[in-house]
């Protein structure tokens, strides 16, 4: 088993480049299908989930060929309408994404039950009401593989959700490219992956607007083409290196990024006392290590990203006074709180808030990272204390972050994957 070892108590410095969106990645990846054609798609991070939606297209049909170290072809011309191995779906949530590529293209899906990390239950129904307004039938077979099927053609409507779900809100639009007429999605989730996508498939003649607003507006097309696309920059894993320096002190630039889609970070870290400056496309961290407690909810774009709640709660454990982190997406995100607490933090989860009172210093213990993010925490964790730390878990960790120790390390942090 792979661990991380490290050392903490070093300041960082430097400047680190940020990768590619993983969560704009997996829906443009499995949008090929519905492109029909050859897609080129640069600034893809190196992650295990990215690789695994790739093998995944093969095993459909499809051409998969790396042009360089971030650019991928991919020529979906010969895919076919089957059912994707369960043992690839079921590891990542996104493999979702295949339903409404494949219900588009073909009028027809069969997919497993999608994966991912383990942090509380995550339902398909918005999917699935979405789907059976544009006119599918959606069950689930004696295998448990989720079955949509549009005998008669998929047609526009409005779809209201009952939630702004980003998943949902992409997964119906993939559907929805080919329905015939105009689909309106209302209560849409606005994250910025919403856009990529959307200007992905805009890209391959697609017809969507008011991606980034509470309602998209959907008009149905006959077929789209390939086209070359560049992801944006992963606005999570620039928000954890701008956590890491502010928990381990020093000045810190992450470049490549847009500075908009980080602006809710930005703002609670100024809040708390740490010193943030902003130019086009990079933000640069200083800090002392020394900040305040604060209040954070998690909320859908642009509320505070549930995927920055872990790492925030890391660096919160040696801020002055009482903090509280509260959770308003997921139901049980807390489970990296009894690694914390291993390494000295004092937090108490009641009614899923978090209760971080402010420690002097954490000390290096042996943890284990339970989901992507909470891996990530204890990493920034370790960073800022005392001591050795070791760290087990890695494959959630890959799942998000390319090249972390290495990136790390160009930062000035005692780190080895042991």
């Amino acid at each position: 088993m792979e661990k991380l070892m490290i050392r903490g108590g070093k300041p960082l410095y430097g400047e680190v480049n940020i990768s590619g969106m993983k969560n704009s990645a997996l829906p443009v990846i499995f949008g090929t299908i519905a492109a029909n054609d050859i897609c080129t798609i640069s600034n893809v991070p190196d992650v295990s989930d990215i690789a695994l939606a790739l093998e995944t297209l093969r095993t459909i049909g499809a051409k998969v060929r790396f042009v360089n170290a971030d650019t991928v072809l991919v020529d979906t011309r010969g895919v076919m309408m089957k059912s994707p191995p369960l043992e690839y779906v079921g590891k990542m949530r996104g493999s979702t994404y295949l339903i409404g590529a494949m219900l588009g293209r073909f009028g027809e899906a069969v997919v497993g039950y999608p994966g991912g990390c383990d942090f509380g239950v995550r339902p398909i129904d918005q999917h699935i009401k979405g789907f059976e307004q544009l006119g599918a039938k959606v069950e689930f077979d004696d295998n448990a593989n989720l079955h949509a099927i549009a005998e008669n053609g998929l047609r526009g409507t409005t779809i209201y959700f009952d939630v702004a779900s980003v998943g949902s809100t992409i997964n119906v639009m993939l559907a929805a490219i080919f329905a015939k007429g105009v689909t309106v999605l209302e209560n849409a989730a606005r994250e910025p992956h919403i856009v990529d996508m959307a200007s992905f498939l805009n890209a391959c003649g697609a017809d969507i607007s008011g991606a980034g607003t509470g309602k998209i507006r959907v008009c149905g097309v006959k077929k789209l083409h390939g086209c070359q696309y560049e992801l944006a920059p992963d606005m999570i894993e620039a928000g954890t290196y701008m956590v890491a320096a502010a928990t381990a002190g020093g000045q810190v630039t992450v470049r490549r990024v847009i500075p908009k889609h980080m602006e809710v970070i930005t703002l609670k870290l100024r809040e708390i006392g740490v010193k943030v400056s902003c130019t086009d496309d990079a933000i640069t961290v200083f800090s002392d290590r020394s900040y305040r407690s604060t209040a954070i909810k998690t909320n859908p774009y642009p509320g505070f990203p549930t995927d920055m709640h872990p790492q925030f709660s890391a660096m919160l454990c040696t801020s002055r006074g009482i903090s509280s982190v509260s959770e308003g997406i997921w139901g049980n995100r807390f489970k990296y709180v009894d690694e914390l607490n291993k390494m000295g933090a004092d937090i108490v989860v009641v009614d899923n808030t978090a209760h971080i009172t402010g420690v002097p210093c954490l000390q290096g213990a042996v943890v284990k990272g339970s989901d992507l993010r909470a891996g990530a925490a204890l990493v920034i964790a370790a960073l800022g204390a005392e001591g050795v730390s070791t760290i087990s878990g890695l494959e959630f960790i890959d799942r998000g972050y390319e090249d972390l120790v290495a990136k790390l390390r160009s930062l000035g942090a005692d780190i080895q994957r042991v």
